[in-house]
């Protein structure tokens, strides 16, 4: 299993490839994180092609347990969010 690429490793990697500061990459990768979690919360979906899509969806309220106690317990409703990859990511990741 490799190492798992942390937002400050973006940050790292654009910096090198620009001439702009350190603060300022930082303040870009918080900006465009942002507007894709608030896409994701309006919308239910993002889209980014070439990369694939992110989409929310309401899960209803189940029936589960307590593995301790074994005492049966209702979960809440919620929302979750699946990434499925783009065509043209997965014919990259799987070359035939």
């Amino acid at each position: 299993m490799g190492k798992t690429l942390t937002k400050a490793d973006i940050v790292d990697s654009i910096y090198e490839k620009s001439d702009r500061n350190r603060a300022e990459v930082k303040a870009q990768v918080e900006s465009l994180l942002e507007i894709m979690k608030q896409s994701v919360k309006k919308d239910h979906a993002l889209l980014v092609s070439g990369f694939g899509k992110f989409e929310a969806y309401d899960k209803r309220a189940r029936k589960g347990r307590n593995p301790q106690t074994n005492q049966a317990i209702t979960l809440p409703p919620r929302k979750v969010v699946v990434f499925r990859l783009s065509r043209k990511f997965r014919a990259e990741l799987n070359p035939q």
